[in-house]
């Protein structure tokens, strides 16, 4: 196996780099391969009350010990259940202690910031088949976001989702959460009546809202694909295997903002091979959901700024689909090798937009994707711009930026058009096929790489010019990046309007959300106060109801301290806990010397943000 160059941050003699430094979990012992779930959710107490039972695979017979991985849980008991008596994967599991369980000895490991606390649990001598834990989650779980009434659509019952990835999971089951233990899980969720639960499993939309729910998923995930929403939740369908769920009053808008996702489906599989997952069907989740989208099998979770009205920004749709394949089939084995599920499944998303929306909205997206990278690489040391994210020692989050998305994007486009496109989708099917229901590392990858496409391929790519890619800092020299005649129009307004031409007499007919987005991104870092009014009094940004339009223009005004936008900005980012839009826009307000508003604004803001955004933010807001 090929080993990491000096370009690589991780030096091969300090890391092993196929464990994974973000779990506790002793994975190369003993493995968790089932999890049966019994949950009572309690919306007054901001509890889960769970009962976890375990199916253990050793690998090592002779181990003693179980480690887990658990953050904020309250471990009330720890047992074995006798072999005779072990829980099928279809039974129910029942949530008191029976006779058949004995107890364990366990210990809960002091606090570590990042990871949460180690719960070793000591093995019986003669090996169980499972093991049951007793538990409840905290209020303040990083996992879990509990919505008063009053944060939802409807105002009249609470909402409960979940968001596990990358290290939340643990927050809300104790388990072995790293990607390289897959697991299979059933579950019994229980409820308060007229409520529905759904999970990242098979959902039936007909079930009674009498308070129980039960679920199964018989193919095996990672654990931050684990997943669980709870609130006033309807059902569409919009194809024979996809659906909507979300609060009814947004049912409507959502199933006909996402009508072509069954037709993505069909693309998706015409390029990578059938679609192992039954359904996908997706959730609108309230504004608070920090993320576009999360691509938890059988339910995507997305969030209700995608709800456009034309249809412009449903690319997240066809990303998180995209991950059924590259991401939910082939995972990252650990969070340094987050580039092999997003890079490709980000590459994946455009030749889905291609086919579905066509060539020019495909190459806008691209290009839009090429203008967030090389913004980032502007501050970003160059040591931090290889594809592994080489966070071992620090926060998983960290690996979530536009090098992990939109390098590895470029990276997997440049084989594409060294390869030819069906040299390449033969190439990228085979791939999925080989490594499919695994998790892998960038170095097997690399591995894998060197055995099927340098040998057919020595032509067209030689093996530095892919470690040069994988390892190396920034973009390879002489990588041109993606460019789009569509733009052109874009260009002449701009240089116009820099010009002096007023905003009234642009050209910007038939303009698409992605032409306004580059417009505003390619403005000067200096825009008078004349120049902005003009803008906004001609183009209504401020009053924008585009999510990602609204942001960008936010930006630029922060920037040049044009202050009428405060109170939209402000209503905004209190209505909105995207992390896309709410992080940089915190960054823009502190970097512009806006102390008292930011302090202002987050002091509202804050308690409807998912509470893994709270955490970042609290870290790197100075109030």
């Amino acid at each position: 196996m090929l080993q990491p160059t000096k370009s690589t941050l991780a030096d091969a003699t300090t890391w092993d780099l196929t464990r994974d430094y973000h779990s506790f979990a002793n994975t190369e012992q003993v493995q968790v391969r089932h999890v049966s779930l019994d949950l009572v959710v309690d919306f007054d107490a901001q509890r889960l009350f769970g009962k976890a039972t375990l199916s253990l695979d050793y690998l090592e017979p002779d181990v003693t010990e179980l480690w887990l991985d658990s953050r904020d849980l309250t471990i009330l008991a720890v047992t074995a259940v006798n072999a005779a008596d072990s829980v099928n994967a279809t039974d129910t599991v029942s949530f008191l202690t029976t006779e058949n369980e004995v107890p364990l000895d366990f210990v809960l490991s002091e606090a570590n910031s990042i990871l949460g606390q180690k719960l070793c649990i000591s093995l019986p001598t003669s090996p169980c088949k499972q093991v049951c834990i007793h538990y409840q989650t905290s209020p303040a779980a990083q996992g879990l976001q509990w919505l008063a009434p009053e944060q939802t659509a409807g105002k009249h019952l609470p909402y409960l989702f979940s968001q596990s990835q990358p290290i939340n999971a643990r927050s809300w089951i104790p388990l072995q959460d790293t990607p390289k233990a897959r697991v299979t899980f059933d579950a019994k969720v229980q409820v308060p009546k007229g409520m529905r639960a759904v999970m990242s499993a098979m959902n039936h939309p007909d079930t009674p809202l009498n308070g129980v729910f039960h679920f199964e998923m018989e193919r095996p995930i990672p654990t931050h694909l684990m997943a669980l929403a709870v609130g006033d939740i309807a059902f569409q369908a919009i194809g024979p295997r996809c659906g909507v769920y979300t609060e009814p009053s947004m049912l409507a808008a959502a199933a006909k903002e996402f009508e072509d996702t069954e037709y993505m489906l069909d693309v998706a599989e015409s390029l990578l091979g059938p679609y192992v997952w039954d359904r996908y069907d997706m959730i609108i989740l309230p504004p608070s959901f920090p993320f576009g989208g999360m691509e938890n099998p059988r339910l995507a979770f997305l969030t209700p700024t995608l709800i456009a009205g034309d249809k412009s920004l449903v690319s997240t749709v066809a990303h998180e689909l995209a991950h059924s394949w590259t991401g939910n089939l082939v995972s990252n084995a650990t969070w340094r090798d987050l580039w092999l599920n997003e890079g490709f499944t980000t590459y994946f998303t455009n030749r889905i937009v291609e086919a579905v929306y066509g060539k020019e909205q495909a190459e806008l997206e691209w290009v839009i994707e090429f203008g967030r990278l090389t913004e980032e690489m502007a501050s970003l040391p160059k040591d931090k711009q290889t594809l592994p994210a080489n966070v071992q020692q620090g926060d998983p989050n960290l690996a979530f930026n536009r090098f992990t998305y939109d390098k590895a994007s470029m990276f997997v486009h440049d084989l594409e058009r060294r390869l030819g496109r069906v040299a390449f989708d033969k190439f990228l099917r085979n791939y999925v096929d080989h490594f499919a229901f695994k998790a892998i590392t960038t170095e097997v990858f690399v591995e894998y790489a060197q055995q099927t496409l340098l040998p057919l391929h020595s032509d067209k790519i030689t093996e530095a010019e892919l470690l040069t890619w994988i390892y190396g800092e920034g973009l390879p020299e002489g990588y041109c990046g993606p460019t789009s005649m569509s733009l052109d129009k874009v260009d002449d307004a701009l240089a116009s309007f820099l010009q002096g031409t007023v905003a009234s007499q642009l050209s910007v007919k038939d303009w698409r959300v992605h032409h306004w987005q580059y417009f505003l991104t390619q403005l000067p870092e200096v825009v008078s106060q004349v120049q902005l009014m003009d803008l906004d009094e001609t183009f209504r940004f401020t009053q924008s109801t585009n999510a990602e339009i609204a942001c960008d223009w936010f930006r630029v005004a922060i920037r040049n301290h044009y202050d009428p936008v405060l109170p939209a900005l402000s209503a905004y980012l209190v209505r909105i806990g995207r992390g896309k839009f709410v992080r940089p826009l915190y960054a823009e307000l502190q970097i512009a010397g806006y102390h008292t508003e930011l302090k202002d604004i987050y002091t509202k803001a804050r308690a409807g943000y998912h509470p893994s955004i709270q955490v970042q933010l609290d870290k790197s807001l100075i109030l």
